[in-house]
């Protein structure tokens, strides 16, 4: 029962991924055609939020593990190193069973536990573990983290969750822009050319400027959410044990310092490295704000799989 239950669940993330990325979309042409309409009667903003979305896309794309790997200063495995070489290893090993090509494999000198894979898709992906995780977990927990970073590997949610920062991004310079035509009185124009209605036109964009970039990056929140949840079914699938990546979960949440990255990466983690209180309550507030589910809720679905009580 709590195998089915586990995979229902990674059924309705899918769905729901695909119409939070769809909304994205739609909140970005809207808000270039209602720009449009208030301010150049023409498509002028529309294209220009298709343009930024694109060249942000692009950039992702292509250097975005790069970026996102010197940001946490990662380096080469040490080989020389057991625990750095056991990681290869592991990472080898499971890559086969997983049936996706070996990614390569850094290192983040960094004493808390926690991993995170990037790249934008199968052939071109790195994982990534901290020194910490390599000390503190023993081979089977570690299979099982690493079995959870393949499966997002695997399952493509590096790129998903590329795709939603970009438009996200653009949703927040599209907004700015309002903001600067608001400010220099760009409706003041439209105004004098048609008359009438400049009142409701300047409210409508004022609750757009404030609940544009609020309402994307919810809903960036909400797919990190649905991915943390489906890499851990992943990793069950590639490792067949359960119990060992609650097991290495369990430790990573008892351990209590966290790490200094920046907010732009740390949903790729599979834990929240902030140690946010936040991302351990299950009420809705915070499941609209935090990158990550309540870890403990994650742990009590992997024991239900193995047949234990929470």
């Amino acid at each position: 029962m709590g195998a089915l239950d586990f995979m229902k669940i990674a059924s309705r993330n899918k769905r729901r991924t695909f119409l939070l990325v769809l909304s994205l979309v739609l909140i970005l042409y809207f808000i270039g055609r209602f720009l449009d309409y208030t301010f150049s009667g023409g498509g002028f903003y529309t294209l220009l939020a298709l343009a930024i979305a694109l060249f942000q896309s692009l950039i992702s794309y292509y250097v975005g593990d790069k970026i996102v790997l010197a940001s946490v200063r990662a380096r080469e495995p040490n080989l020389s190193d057991y625990e750095e070489r056991q990681f290869v290893n592991v990472v080898q090993e499971l890559s086969i069973a997983a049936g996706i090509p070996t990614p390569k494999c850094y290192i983040m000198d960094d004493p808390s536990p926690n991993a995170f894979a990037t790249g934008r898709d199968p052939k071109h992906a790195s994982v990534c573990a901290t020194t910490g995780l390599l000390k503190l977990l023993n081979r089977e927990e570690l299979e099982g983290v690493i079995g959870h970073e393949l499966s997002h590997i695997k399952n493509r949610d590096i790129l998903t969750m590329t795709m939603v920062a970009v438009l996200v991004g653009a949703i927040v310079i599209i907004a700015d822009l309002l903001r600067f035509q608001l400010y220099f009185g760009g409706a003041r124009r439209r105004r004098d050319r048609e008359g009438g209605g400049e009142l409701i036109a300047l409210l409508i964009l004022f609750l757009i400027v404030i609940f544009a970039s609020i309402i994307g990056r919810l809903m960036a929140l909400a797919i990190s959410r649905a991915r943390e949840y489906m890499a851990d079914a992943g990793s069950v699938a590639i490792t067949r044990n359960p119990l060992a990546l609650a097991s290495a979960l369990e430790k990573i949440a008892n351990y209590s310092r966290p790490m200094q990255v920046s907010d732009a990466v740390s949903h790729l983690f599979i834990s929240d490295p902030k140690k946010r209180g936040l991302s351990e309550k299950d009420s809705l507030w915070a499941n609209l704000w935090s990158t990550h589910p309540p870890i403990r809720k994650r742990i009590a679905i992997l024991k239900q799989m193995a047949g234990l009580s929470a």
